[in-house]
Parts: structure tokens; sequence; C-alpha cells
């Protein structure tokens, strides 16, 4: 079987390219996240993984471009629940992709990561297969992730904060915040009550 892998960064393939060759399938992967902003971030990530897998053998297409306008137009009528848009933005390029070119399936690196609605992704995969005529690999990578993050601390790959979107990004900045809040108001309290003693 020949997949396409759609790969969201190098990170997150690792442990996901090595179980598929692991099961005799070598994939070859598939760069399309227009969801990933800044540009910086876009860039950066998207070198990490051409010199990646250029360092393991693993042939990449690179297909699209950074697209800030079309990902926000696409979620701005529900960010809070923009991931199923975002799903489909990214694997019905690659499906179509698949279909296009001779592969027998398709699926993702997203499928690796614990932070992402995983029965949402394979619902959308296995729609995307089903539209484009090509099968949907729904890969539980799941419990390899910690695994593939120390790797990509080991090679000195860049890691990235956020899954990507700025909305994400706009999510954690909003949680460090309140963490910080709270951190201050339990120790103001502690300080409180060591006065009162």
């Amino acid at each position: 079987m020949k997949p396409l892998l759609h790969i969201c960064c190098a990170p997150c393939s690792i442990t996901c390219i090595d179980t598929l060759r692991t099961d005799g399938l070598e994939p070859t992967g598939f760069w399309y996240n227009p969801n990933i902003h800044p540009y910086t971030e876009y860039r950066q990530r998207k070198n990490t993984l051409v010199d990646y897998a250029r360092s393991i053998g693993l042939e990449l297409i690179l297909a699209g471009e950074y697209g800030l306008r079309p990902f926000v137009r696409a979620v701005a009528g529900d960010i809070d629940h923009r991931c199923g848009v975002c799903y489909q933005m990214r694997l019905e390029p690659t499906a179509q992709y698949a279909a296009q070119h001779g592969f027998d399936a398709f699926t993702t690196t997203l499928l690796v990561s614990p932070y992402q609605n995983h029965e949402l992704l394979v619902e959308v995969g296995e729609r995307m297969g089903e539209k484009y005529g090509v099968r949907f690999l729904p890969y539980d990578f799941r419990p390899r992730f910690r695994e593939g993050q120390d790797r990509a601390r080991e090679l000195g790959l860049y890691l990235q904060k956020y899954c990507g979107c700025i909305f994400s990004e706009e999510d954690r900045y909003l949680a460090r915040k309140r963490r910080k809040a709270r951190e201050r108001a339990e120790r103001e309290a502690r300080q409180a009550a060591d006065a009162a003693s």
C-alpha cells in the first residue's frame, strides 16, 4: 500500500512515520497547512519538516501557500468550533491529491496529538476519503505522542507551543493569563492567612 501522509509538523510526524514503516508502508509526506499563523511560524514549521524529511529519506510534497485570509474566512462564523472546519480544509486537499496521484490511502499526523479531537478527525478523514474514492487510514498514533516529542527534542527540531491557528495561540495566552491570576490570588490568600495568624 502506498499512503499519503498529511503532515502538520516534523515533531508530530516522527512516530507516525515510524509506525507506518513498521507496518510495511512507505508514506509520502504531504504539507498543506493554511491554518498555521503567523507567517514566521508557518515558515519555521515548513522548513523544519523539509530538513527532517530529507534526513530520513521521506519523499515530501509541499502544497499550498500561507493562507491567513482563506483560513480566517472559513472559521470566522464559529471560531469556538473551528477545528472541524480546519480538519476539512487540510484533509480534503490531501484526499484529493491522493486520489489524483495514485495513492492507495491517506492519513494524517494530526492523529498523534492528544490535543486534537480524534473522533472528529476520523469522521472528517473518512468523509473526505469517500468523497474522493481513496481509503482513509484511521490510525491512533496517540500512544506514541510523548515519544515523538522526546525524539524531536533529542534531534533539536523546532517544537511549537500551539496547534498552529492564531485562535489556539490566543487560547494559550488567555489560559496562561488565567493561571497567573489564580496563582496570584492563591498567594495573596496565603499571605493574608499568615498575617492573620
